[in-house]
């Protein structure tokens, strides 16, 4: 008896038929929740797009369940602990949308540039006005491009061919790689004041949150022009719509917004702004590829092949069980790791500790570097990924084992030489608390912390002196951030100090900048490790 393949949601019939001859592939509406449930009894893989619910009563109604598609790139509607845990894998389909994300950008610019919309929606009422929607060319303009991901190389391509001059804020990206993509980079306030255009493709992340704000659009070129199709939060919607009440901004073209759905938005007031329903992935293109990739993976998966977009390599069962729980650990590693350096490193060392390196441990590397990035890039970071995106940024990652460890039974630390020469540390451990395994920061940059790795973590570094501790507390308070857990380390009294805080809630950019302000911090950063 063949497999059984439950198809929840439209899928292309192209991918059916990758499915159709080694499968019995049955259909299920996978918003009527007592059928899914239901079929989910006899089957081996599900498909479903971003209306089913795959969570842990789904699961547990899916016996013989090996694999969990999602034909798209968010995995919102999965429950992937939940899924790891029953040894299920999740795939899904990471680049379908790139090409068609990078469009939708270059479709919004070319619309504010030339006033496509509201010259189309005042034709169309009667009105023929040709001199009030004179535009501007793109061709010798400066275009900033905030954020050089994969979506954000494929608009500077693209968009170069129109005869800009490119510029780019990236601190996640080496020089080098930049240079061979014909991009300049600046700093964030350089392009803002440089800048005819500015394209955002950054992830969402504590420190991207609210990244445009009310100082940084009280700074930008007159008249400029502003895209964000990448994640609705990273540019402050009210204080956009002010910056186009008092003719800084010259318009906008929006695909994301903080809140969605979104019908109602101080931007809609304005013509000089293009807003559409998050596009970016929305053509038949994209589709179509998102459907057959999670195909190709499903009939990998069912026949114990190697599946390049599996999210959670762990649940194939390859991993020694004394290293699943340092899984987590490393990932974790490499994402303080990032947000301590505020860069990514040249290169990095992936060292680990303890009788656990008499098992394979390889997969540890994997998932430091997929932590180093995944605040980095706007697509998902996979275990399969992360070694191109390392490539990708001319980052070298190396793993070195020992035997021994000096006061944890097993020590995992990430190492690295940053771009400038300077180096940065973070070290952890897990330990068993109240039955379950709990990530520990027990060091960074040599600072000494007894610290869970869990929820959002907050870093300030400063010269060590009475008050600091109250101000960063009333800082945070006036932005309604309830702090949950502190902790200070210093080397000696008066000395530099490192004070990590755990918070209930995430902090936007212009507070974080804030709070280290007003202590003199010399390094501020924020990470998010709550599970996703």
């Amino acid at each position: 008896m063949n497999p059984v393949v439950l198809i929840a949601e439209e899928l292309a019939p192209a991918a059916i038929d990758v499915l159709a001859h080694d499968f019995d592939v049955r259909h299920v509406d996978g918003t009527d929740r007592p059928a899914l449930l239901g079929a989910l009894a006899d089957a081996h893989a599900v498909i479903v797009r971003s209306a089913t619910q795959i969570d842990a009563e789904a699961l547990a109604a899916a016996p013989q369940l090996k694999v969990v598609a999602r034909a798209g790139v968010g995995l919102d509607n999965v429950e992937v602990p939940a899924a790891t845990a029953r040894g299920v894998m999740v795939v899904n389909a990471p680049t379908s949308n790139i090409v068609s994300a990078a469009e939708q950008a270059i479709a919004l610019l070319l619309a504010v540039a030339r006033n496509t919309a509201s010259a189309s929606a005042a034709l169309k009422a009667g009105e023929w006005k040709r001199s009030k929607y004179t535009g501007v060319e793109l061709q010798g303009k400066t275009v900033g491009v905030v954020g050089l991901g994969r979506i954000g190389v494929l608009f500077a391509q693209r968009i170069a061919a129109f005869g800009t001059r490119l510029i780019a804020y990236d601190p996640y990206i080496q020089p080098a790689r930049a240079a061979q993509l014909g991009v300049r980079l600046v700093g964030l306030e350089e392009l803002l004041r440089e800048s005819d255009f500015i394209s955002i493709h950054l992830p969402k992340t504590p420190e991207t949150l609210g990244l445009i704000g009310e100082k940084e659009l009280a700074i930008v070129k007159p008249g400029v022009r502003i895209v964000n199709a990448a994640r609705g939060g990273l540019v402050d919607e009210q204080a956009l719509a002010d910056a186009l009440a008092e003719g800084r901004v010259g318009g906008a073209g929006v695909d994301v917004y903080a809140k969605e759905p979104c019908t109602s938005s101080p931007l809609f007031a304005f013509d000089n702004v293009v807003a559409t329903p998050h596009l970016g992935a929305s053509t038949a293109e994209a589709q179509d590829k998102a459907g057959l990739a999670v195909a190709r993976s499903v009939k990998l998966a069912l026949q114990g092949e190697f599946v390049p977009d599996a999210v959670n390599v762990q649940a194939g069962g390859v991993v020694a069980e004394d290293v699943r729980p340092l899984l987590p650990l490393a990932e974790k590693l490499g994402k303080v790791f990032t947000a301590v350096a505020g860069v990514v490193a040249a290169s990095v060392t992936v060292e680990v500790r303890g009788e656990v390196v008499g098992n394979e441990v390889s997969v540890l590397k994997l998932a430091a570097t997929k932590g180093l990035f995944s605040s980095v890039v706007e697509e998902q970071v996979t275990y399969v990924n992360a070694p191109h995106l390392a490539a990708d940024r001319g980052v070298e990652v190396e793993l070195v084992t020992h035997p021994d460890t000096a006061d944890q039974p097993n020590l995992v630390t990430v190492r690295g030489v940053l771009p400038d020469g300077g180096t940065a540390s973070v070290s952890g451990t897990v330990v068993q608390s109240a039955g379950r395994d709990v990530v520990r920061l027990t060091e960074v940059d040599g600072f000494d912390l007894e610290l869970s790795a869990e929820g959002i973590l907050l870093f300030f570094r400063y010269a060590d002196r009475p008050g600091v501790v109250g101000t960063i507390g009333s800082i945070l308070g006036e932005s309604n951030v309830n702090i949950a857990a502190m902790q200070v380390a210093r080397r000696s009294a008066g000395g530099e100090a490192l004070m990590t805080l755990t918070v209930d809630s995430a902090v936007g950019a212009e507070s974080l900048h804030n709070a280290a302000s007003s202590i003199g911090a010399t390094a501020a950063s924020a990470v998010d490790l709550r599970e996703e």
